[in-house]
C-alpha cells in the first residue's frame, strides 16, 4: 500500500479536528527547458567556474622576497666543502665507470660482437 501524501495527513487531522479542508487543486509540475549552453568566456565572471577573486597584483614577487629572507644560505666555507664532496664523487664514479669499461671490453668485443 502506498504512504499517504502530506495533504491526505492533513485532511485526515483537520477531520479529527472537526473541520474539513478543501483538497487542493493538483497543479501541473511544467516540465523545465533545457538552457542553452552558453561559453564560459560569455558568462559573467561569477558564474565562471575555476576562476578565483583578483589578487592584488605584484603579489607573487613580495611573497617570493619574503621566503628568500627566511632561506639560510650557507656560508663560504659550507660552499666549498660541497664543491669538494661532488668534485671528489665524481672523480670516484668516473673511475668505477672507467673500471667496468676496461673490464667489460673484451667481452663485448669477442663475445657479442665476435671479432
Amino acid at each position: 500500500m502506498a504512504r499517504e501524501t502530506r495533504g491526505q495527513r492533513r485532511r485526515a487531522k483537520a477531520k479529527a479536528a472537526g473541520k474539513e479542508l478543501e483538497p487542493k487543486p493538483v497543479q501541473q509540475r511544467q516540465r523545465a527547458r533545457p538552457q542553452q549552453q552558453v561559453r564560459p568566456a560569455q558568462q559573467p565572471v561569477s558564474a565562471q567556474t575555476g576562476r578565483r577573486e583578483q589578487r592584488p597584483r605584484g603579489s607573487f614577487a613580495k611573497e617570493s622576497w619574503a621566503e628568500l629572507q627566511k632561506v639560510d644560505w650557507p656560508g663560504r666555507a659550507q660552499v666549498l666543502t660541497g664543491t669538494v664532496v661532488v668534485l671528489i664523487a665524481c672523480v670516484i664514479v668516473g673511475l668505477y665507470l672507467y673500471g667496468a669499461d676496461q673490464a667489460l671490453r673484451p667481452l663485448v668485443r669477442n663475445i657479442l660482437l665476435g671479432q
